[in-house]
């Protein structure tokens, strides 16, 4: 049936959003009881690697060394290497506000690189449903008094570039590798970073340890860690095999609406504007995703751009 191949795979990277939403509200519970950054990155990754390694061995996942498949762990060093740590430092010198304005910049990046990098065509309704999301991520998010100093802004506006870099090199290298390969790979080299940065920033005085102080933030931290990285980024390269960058790109506006569901459940009220924003968000990019799959023969988009 045309589309059906194409909308499963939307289904996937929907419910990569939905991770992502779930797991920005759990990290952040985290970070409040007082863990630093760095140091939570890492032990989310490694709760991620171990839980991806688990699966992979009962699912006895294949893992065949090959130069695309190097290409593609390095870009876990990208992302969330990378793209996560210049997020964090961006952070200490810019408001919440204006992070939330540069990140909202990520699908239309996306789109940006797709068109120039695999040549792909983005309908103009996709370009509209993706404007509407935003108006809707800005009334979901945004607070006035957004501010923050020149550098702050370059690396935020970095992690953006790396995330989005991402996306479209991740899309445009997958070949016949299984995504939990993939995703597996990536999550390592990802590790190994955020433990070299952790471990230079605490032997250098730049950063305190900041570990977890009991076994409940312990766990808390660990639980993150598989949903934002190991759940989050297995769907959606799973869901990039199926559907061009650019639309998967068009669909991360869910992120912020998740994260707010996932708020409302843990006790904090919204307001009718939030309300509303989400809303948007939640038209547009179905709209977006209606329009892709009814016009998209199914398995036209398995080989490589």
């Amino acid at each position: 049936m045309p589309g059906t191949t194409s909308y499963r795979h939307a289904q996937l990277i929907v419910a990569a959003t939905a991770c992502w939403g779930l797991g920005t509200v759990l990290s952040k519970r985290v970070l409040d009881q007082g863990v630093a950054p760095l140091t939570l990155l890492a032990i989310e990754l490694l709760s991620s690697s171990l839980l991806l390694s688990m699966v992979a061995l009962l699912l006895r996942a294949p893992l065949h060394w090959s130069r695309s498949l190097s290409k593609l762990a390095l870009l876990g060093i990208l992302n969330p290497g990378v793209a996560y740590a210049l997020g964090l430092l961006g952070l200490v010198t810019i408001s919440a506000s204006l992070s939330v304005l540069l990140w909202a910049t990520e699908p239309v990046l996306i789109m940006l690189l797709a068109v120039l990098l695999l040549r792909e065509q983005v309908a103009a309704a996709t370009i509209v449903a993706v404007a509407v999301a935003l108006v809707g991520v800005l009334l979901v998010l945004y607070q006035p008094g957004a501010s923050g100093a020149a550098g702050g802004i370059a690396l935020t506006l970095g992690a953006v570039t790396a995330c989005a870099f991402y996306a479209v090199l991740t899309r445009w290298l997958l070949l016949d590798d299984s995504s939990l390969t993939v995703v597996l790979v990536q999550q390592v080299a990802a590790l190994t970073f955020a433990v070299v940065l952790a471990a230079g920033a605490w032997l250098s005085g730049a950063s305190d340890p900041g570990l977890p102080a009991d076994a409940a933030t312990w766990a808390l931290a660990a639980a993150s860690g598989t949903v934002y990285y190991g759940l989050a980024f297995w769907l959606f390269i799973g869901g990039l095999r199926g559907v061009p960058a650019s639309i998967a790109g068009s669909l991360l506006p869910l992120i912020p609406v998740f994260g707010l569901v996932a708020a409302y459940v843990a006790g904090d009220r919204l307001t009718d504007r939030q309300w509303t924003g989400a809303a948007l968000v939640v038209a547009a990019t179905a709209a977006a995703t209606a329009y892709h799959v009814t016009r998209q023969p199914a398995g036209s988009l398995d080989a490589k751009h």
